[in-house]
Parts: C-alpha cells; structure tokens; sequence
C-alpha cells in the first residue's frame, strides 16, 4: 500500500472505510464520463438558444453539474438550490429547504440538475416549486435512475445518464454519510452496512 492511499485511509472513518473497501463498482469512472458526455448532446439539442438556468441541487450534483457544464457550449445561468431529506443520513426524512436560488425563475427555461432519483419526492418537491416561481419550462437531468417500482412521485427525468441498481450507491457526488462523494465512477454499498430495518424505500 503506498504511503497516499495510507493517509487516505488513516483520514476515513472505520466504518466509512469499511464501506469502501467493500463496496462493488457499478459503473466505471469510464461509463460515468460517457454517460455525462450523452446527456450534454441531448440537453444541448433542447436548450441551445433558450438561455437556459441550470439548477444544481446540493450536495449531491456539485459533481455531475461541474462534469456536465464544460460540455454545454451555449450561453446559460448557472444558480443552485439545496433541499434534503437526508442531512448525513442513510435514511430520509421531511424535506427540509437549505438554500434558494439567488436569479428569479419567472419566464426561465429552468434545468435542475440531481445526482440520482429514486423515489422523486425530492425532485417533484422541486420542480413544484419551480413552476410556482413562474418557470417558462423546467426540465430534470439527473446522472443516475434507481432502478425499483417505489417512484410513487411519478417523476421522470428528461436527461438520463445512468442506471443503477435497487442499492445504496455513491460516488461522482452521490455520498455515504457525507462521505465518498468524491470517488470516481459509482459504487453499491454492501447492505450489511444500511441501518438494521432500514426499508430501501427510505434509502434516497
């Protein structure tokens, strides 16, 4: 083991590490590059033109948007909004609002950029407020779509990079804990390390 991955241990918490060390890849850092790389074709044929506000929802899309920005070649506003139900949890909660976008939405083509959905409550929270801002139009990208019948939101998002399986995962901005957002690619934790009962509906 060299001595910077000893450090990079040494630094994680012991159950945070453990989860690392056994967690399964997903999708490559590779495939995540390629995926952000398509979205960006598809986003661009749409909002070209419409001097669009990207929307990053944090924490979580910090790294897709900053992945997914270079690659928009048209002029846009880039603004961000934080609501969670998570707060360093595994499990949610009530959505609790953090932070609102500084530019005004009235008459704007609005593109929220999420790092996964899952459930959608988040998002459908989201986009329902955005339309009460007076959005022209509000679109959802998000990097990743869990994979399971639990959307009882009915939230679809326009602009799809990845699926992932009914798991946990992180990485490429998605966390465990409020850590490993900054691993490359995506991984699944292994449910050995999800809270005792904890219902995979409550997960994202």
């Amino acid at each position: 083991m060299s001595e910077a991955v000893a450090a990079r241990d040494a630094a994680l918490p012991a159950h945070v590490l453990a989860v690392w060390r056994e967690s399964r890849e997903i999708h490559s850092p590779a495939a995540v590059e390629a995926a952000i790389a398509r979205m960006a074709d598809a986003i661009r044929e749409d909002l070209a033109g419409q001097d669009p506000l990207v929307l990053s929802v944090l924490i979580g899309a910090l790294v897709p948007v900053a992945m997914l920005l270079p690659q928009l070649d048209f002029p846009l506003q880039l603004d961000c909004v934080h609501a969670t139900r998570y707060r360093g949890e595994t499990r949610g909660a009530e959505l609790q609002w953090r932070s609102y976008p500084s530019h005004s939405l009235q008459g704007r083509h609005v593109l929220l950029v999420d790092d996964i959905l899952d459930e959608g409550l988040t998002l459908a929270a989201l986009m329902n407020w955005c339309r009460e801002q007076g959005a022209a139009s509000v679109r959802v990208a998000v990097l990743a779509e869990k994979q399971h019948e639990r959307n009882h939101s009915g939230i679809r998002a326009d602009y799809t990079g990845l699926t992932v399986p009914d798991a946990y995962v992180f990485g490429s901005g998605m966390d465990y804990r409020d850590y490993l957002r900054n691993v490359p690619g995506i991984r699944a934790v292994d449910d050995k390390y999800l809270k005792a009962g904890g219902s995979q509906a409550c997960w994202r």
